[in-house]
């Protein structure tokens, strides 16, 4: 098109009596031409370098996301969302001032585009909650799938007063009333990516970002997920400062509890169908138990998942083992032994020295543990510490663990 263009000036310029004038505004023409092709083709430079700029959020822990502030927008990207995922998703987050023209252009790069700031979220699992009220932006969640479950005090208030709508389950979300609520985002959660309501919604133009909090592989990894949060409502120096406070508090813990003279041997889990679920030598449970500095009797296991083991296994390595914790969801001895009869024949259950979190719960039921534990793995490990090194915690009285009834 442009060679044409010229070719016509150049036939126009020669038949021209006034050569001069005519070669002059034939010289300007051709310059213009040249400075569009340049700058037509320096644009996509523009863009790039603006997308290779940024500034990395501190996330010292957690693997699974990573988050860079370009000034006007910043790009959150999910490393690991379920532990089978070969994806990485990327998602672009507007400010205020972003340019629209520039994302017009750049949005197909990415999984979602998503404006800034959220006003209406919906939320999937319980583990989510607790970063919304730390950050005072729980007046934004709209719907959850299982508000029973919830315990936050102040996010109850709001499912009484009906400003949080009731969503089903999981992994059979009620798409009908999330499409009437219309929210800015949902954070998902799943174990595998194959969930049909969140396909539906993303499908439906509202954005979807998998939440893999529950993947990481240390106390101190999955807490740093509310700076997730924090990026999503621009509240990163809240979320930063936030963390740091749980931080802190976990490692004074975790060195207080290297003064303990003794190293009270530990169990863990149930019997279910003639199988013994118990923790992993690499699972966060057992990090939290080493960091208690107690001798956690299969701390040497490796592997994803909770070990499944035989009765005689257990009892052969763990029947004079000094505390039985988390003995699955059985609330009382009474309801442990009716479960199964040879749990009564290990030592912790006879002297009664067994813990549970299940029996903390909120207004609805909720286990707490369930929904706050892992944000606040300080409290936790604080727990520990009291129940197996009581001298050390003097005053401190157990936020989740409490003795089986």
């Amino acid at each position: 098109m442009i060679v044409f263009f010229l070719k016509i000036s150049t036939y126009n310029i020669i038949k021209s009596d006034h050569c001069h004038t005519a070669f002059m505004i034939y010289k300007f023409l051709l310059l213009h031409i040249l400075c569009l092709l340049l700058n037509c083709k320096s644009e996509p430079k523009k863009q790039l370098r603006e997308i290779s700029e940024g500034t990395n959020l501190n996330v010292k822990y957690a693997k699974g996301f990573s988050i860079k502030d370009y000034k006007t927008y910043k790009i959150l990207e999910i490393n690991k969302p379920w532990p089978q995922s070969k994806k990485n998703y990327r998602f672009a987050l507007l400010k205020a001032n972003y340019d629209a023209n520039f994302w017009s252009l750049e949005k197909q790069r990415f999984d979602d585009v998503i404006e800034l700031p959220i006003n209406k979220i919906v939320v999937t699992s319980t583990t989510h909650i607790p970063a919304l009220d730390l950050l005072n932006v729980e007046q934004t969640l709209i719907g959850f799938p299982g508000t029973d479950f919830i315990s936050s005090e102040k996010i109850r208030q709001q499912i009484n007063q009906g400003s949080i709508r009731e969503l089903g389950k999981n992994d059979g979300l009620n798409t009908e009333v999330l499409l009437e609520l219309n929210p800015d985002l949902v954070v998902g959660f799943g174990i595998d990516g194959n969930n049909r309501s969140l396909e539906t919604i993303k499908k439906s133009g509202i954005p979807v970002i998998f939440n893999g909090d529950w993947v990481e592989n240390s106390p101190l990894a999955k807490a740093e997920w509310i700076k997730f949060f924090g990026a999503l409502y621009n509240k990163e120096k809240e979320a930063d400062s936030i963390f740091n406070q749980i931080e802190k508090n976990y490692l004074e813990a975790k060195l207080l509890a290297q003064n303990a003279k003794t190293k009270p041997t530990v169990l863990s889990g149930a019997m279910h169908n003639d199988i013994w679920y118990l923790p992993n030598g690499t699972s966060t449970e057992a990090q939290l138990l080493k960091d208690a500095n107690v001798n956690y009797l299969w701390q040497d296991t490796v592997g994803s998942g909770s070990l499944k083991l035989n009765f005689e296994s257990v009892f052969v390595k763990a029947k004079d083992a000094d505390i039985w914790l988390n003995p699955s969801n059985y609330s009382s001895f009474e309801t442990l032994k009716n479960g199964n009869e040879n749990h009564a024949l290990f030592k912790a259950f006879q002297n009664k020295n067994m813990f549970t979190f299940t029996n903390t719960i909120g207004e609805s039921g909720g286990v707490l543990y369930y929904e706050l534990g892992m944000t606040r793995p300080d409290l936790v490990l604080k727990d520990l510490i009291k129940i197996c090194h009581p001298g050390l915690l003097e005053n401190y009285e157990a936020h989740f663990f409490k003795p089986l009834k």
